[in-house]
């Protein structure tokens, strides 16, 4: 039997429990963490812990235990008395704080069995609360049809939030219902997270800024504008609501959004701006506006509407002016900020190719409903769209390290900008003449037809290697790739890169820690022939002098070689200038990966199965994977961008050259640390188990292998993971399978078209075209 002490220490333990802090729901504490703009990383630092501990009090997994607990349940009670309203009930997207600010309670939609009364849309203590849509559900869980309310139509007058000031919507233009329930049943799969509690609403408005400006933006960041038969224009937002559009042209649709619309929102960074509404143009609506459904064969080649178009001249009749992209793809539509207001809105016409497939998929083609929830999510979780995906990936890096910043007042009480400690300012500087592209006017006094060797270029690129199999390898029976996730993104992750000009230096004693490009021989390091060598993008071995980014050479001074660099452009103004942009989308891609059903922490099994279907959960929220995807590889992709379009010639600059963020050095240190941190890992794996990478193209790297699955390739015999290796996982830097096919395909292809045909660009399905074969 138990002793009286047993017993009595056995009470003091529920008690104990019982008695402990209270915490939130799962859900609520990453809701109150996003909207505090916090990483996980930075709750693990403050209380002592790991970043996947904090996820995993998220997620529900685990719970805090003393003292962890209590400082724990101090930070979210301190967080929800700031942010308890900031979830939109609104906006079905998951919203961060930093980018979305708390937001007026709203009004309880209309019993379907009394529909308000167009004279009386809402009661006299709110006169114009909007209607909500579907209350939250589980991604897991699908909403039928039959059980869901329609999406909310009415014209944006008669949707001002409560903290606003507004009159009723006349007689006839108030709450009416919409068909199309299936639209706000797969509403459902874009929110997750309960509503705030009772009592926990937001807080009197009288002189919160904050929630003043979120009443601005109380539709979301975009609207997708569509017409019907009847030539009637309707604007769906996010969150199933549907706005009656009156506009009858193109100069009062801009008109519109900017008066009555109530799209756009707030800045992701105290310094920088909030994001202009953006309005999507059906084929149906881009006529009913007057513009053509699709461009002609010159007007795309131009990238635009001629100057003569008659819409163009009703926007300058109505003093709306364009960018120098004129009226395009994406257009901005603006007049010249008075008083510091911006009056702007950003135009994406669908039937202009404005959503490439190769970064967008399907997304044109989808119902205006579900478009306005894809492009909603992306807004909430990355930024919201003002041009392709390689242009937002460069506009969140401005967006988070804004330029500039107000400065002290001055002796009259007048604020100026300053410099944003931290970002690249707001002037374009030269870079270093190693680091320039073929044409740059810095090359203008190269000869026509020179070609550049190593020597005289920083060539950082990504790998594009194989081999030929030994025959040991050939005797196993599979190929096996495996691919790194957001590859480029993990190699931004705490990269320190030079935020001003270089200077040229002779004969530098190298330092890890000075960002630049370095003229080194590293033609002396030795390393096995089964491994690429990290130094050159072919995996060849350097054949003498060449110019490297700072990560290449500290991972030869890594592997123990001694480096004596001859030059070197080095930059002393350093910065983490990418480590926001990489959180910010590596949350984005995590986030949006959990919804497909494949959460951080899996079993390596698990996550294998859960990422062979994980397209199949939702393939529309699949299409906001690939673009925030190619968001990554596009922002670094235009640190560099080359000239484009006709007219220009070697040797002249291009307007690239023009902004602060074209800095190929820093593309080029991403691209190096993304290289040298693959051969780290395929080094690490051949020294434990002694498999070696048949080919390697950019982030995937393929193995001959005994069995079908990377677990076959990626563990010790004992099954452990390899320290140091490849890990399966969803994080960034982490790997997934790519695809396996047979030895006997692998040694058919090599004989069909030779050795430098590239195993790992096919690994996936095994299809070789006839473009890729040369034929």
């Amino acid at each position: 039997m138990s002793t009286e002490n047993e017993l009595f220490s056995a009470v003091d333990q529920l008690l104990e429990r019982v008695s402990q802090d209270p915490l939130p729901p799962p859900a609520e504490r990453k809701r109150l963490r996003e909207a505090a703009g916090l990483s996980q990383d930075q709750i693990a630092a403050a209380l002592q812990t790991r970043r996947e501990t904090v996820g995993g009090w998220e997620a529900g997994r685990t719970e805090p235990r003393p003292p962890k607990r209590a400082a724990y349940a101090r930070l979210l009670e301190g967080l929800a008395e700031r942010f308890a309203g900031a979830e939109s009930a609104a906006s079905p997207a998951v919203t961060p704080a930093a980018e979305v600010a708390p937001q007026a309670p709203q009004a309880p939609p209309a019993s379907p069995a009394s529909p308000a009364s167009p004279a009386s849309p809402a009661s006299p203590a709110s006169p114009a609360s909007p209607v909500s849509p579907a209350s939250p559900v589980s991604p897991a869980s699908p909403v039928s049809a039959a059980s869901s309310p329609p999406p909310a139509r009415r014209p944006a007058s008669a949707a001002r939030p409560a903290v606003a000031t507004a009159s009723p919507p006349p007689p006839g233009r108030g709450v009416r219902e919409a068909s199309g329930t299936a639209a706000v049943a797969a509403d459902a799969r874009y929110r997750h997270g309960p509503p705030p509690p009772p009592g926990r609403g937001v807080r009197e408005a009288s002189g919160t800024a904050a929630v003043a400006a979120d009443a601005r933006y109380r539709h979301g960041p975009l609207a997708v504008v569509d017409a019907g038969a009847d030539r009637q224009v309707v604007a769906y937002c996010v969150g199933g609501l549907v706005l009656d559009v009156p506009a009858k042209s193109l100069p009062a649709l801009v008109e519109w959004t900017l008066a009555e619309a109530g799209l756009g929102a707030p800045r992701l960074s105290a310094n920088g701006r909030d994001a202009d509404p953006v309005l999507v143009l059906t084929d149906a609506a881009a006529e009913r506006y007057g513009l053509p459904s699709r461009l002609s064969e010159q007007e795309r080649h131009a990238g635009r509407l001629p100057d003569d178009h008659k819409v163009v001249k009703q926007l300058a009749k109505a003093q709306w002016q364009l960018t120098r992209r004129g009226l395009g793809p994406w257009a901005r539509i603006y007049r010249p900020a008075q008083g510091g207001k911006r009056s702007c809105v950003q135009l994406c016409v669908l039937g202009w190719d404005a959503l490439d497939s190769r970064s967008w998929g399907r997304a044109a083609e989808l119902p205006p409903a579900e478009l306005a929830r894809l492009l909603g999510t992306y807004a909430s979780r990355v930024i919201t769209p003002r041009g392709s995906t390689a242009v937002n990936g460069l506009e969140l890096m401005t967006a988070l390290h804004p330029p500039t910043r107000a400065g002290r007042p001055d002796a009259d009480g007048r604020r100026h900008s300053e410099y944003n400690p931290g970002s690249l300012g707001s002037r374009p500087v030269d870079c270093a003449p190693p680091e320039a592209p073929d044409g740059h006017p810095l090359l203008a006094h190269l000869p026509r037809f020179h070609q550049r060797g190593p020597a005289e270029v920083l060539l950082e690129e990504a790998y594009d290697w194989a081999r030929p199999l030994t025959d040991e390898e050939c005797l196993r029976p599979y190929v096996v790739g495996v691919d790194v996730n957001m590859a480029f993104a993990a190699g931004a992750n705490g990269a320190v890169v030079g935020l001003g000009a270089p200077t040229h230096v002779t004969g530098p004693v190298f330092d890890a820690k000075v960002p630049g490009s370095w003229l080194v021989d590293l033609s002396g390091v030795e390393l096995d022939p089964r491994l690429p060598s990290p130094f050159t993008p072919t995996g060849e071995r350097p054949e003498g002098p060449a110019w490297y980014a700072t990560p290449t050479v500290a991972y030869a001074v890594e592997l123990g070689y001694e480096v004596r660099p001859a030059e070197g452009y080095l930059r002393r103004e350093t910065g983490r200038y990418l480590d926001a942009w990489y959180q910010r989308l590596r949350d984005a891609y995590v986030a949006t990966m959990a919804d497909l059903g494949v959460t951080t922490g899996m079993e390596p099994q698990a996550f294998l199965e859960a990422m062979a279907r994980h397209r199949e959960v939702d393939p529309d929220l699949a299409l906001v994977l690939s673009a925030i995807k190619a968001t990554v590889k596009g922002g670094i992709g235009k640190l560099r961008e080359r000239p484009r379009g006709g007219g220009w010639r070697p040797g002249q600059p291009w307007p690239a050259l023009l902004r602060p963020t074209w800095r190929p050095d820093i593309r080029a240190a991403v691209i190096s640390r993304t290289r040298t941190n693959m051969h780290r890992k395929m080094l690490k794996l051949a020294a434990a188990t002694g498999r070696f990478p048949v080919a390697v193209l950019s982030d995937c790297a393929v193995y001959a292998s005994d069995g079908p699955s990377p677990l076959d390739v990626l563990l010790h015999e004992d099954g452990t993971p390899v320290k140091g290796g490849f890990q399966l996982g969803v994080s960034p830097g982490m790997v997934k399978h790519e695809g396996t096919q047979t030895v006997l395909w692998a040694e058919g292809v090599r004989e069909e078209y030779g050795s430098a045909l590239n195993l790992a660009r096919y690994i996936k399905d095994g299809r070789i075209s006839a473009q890729d074969s040369g034929e």
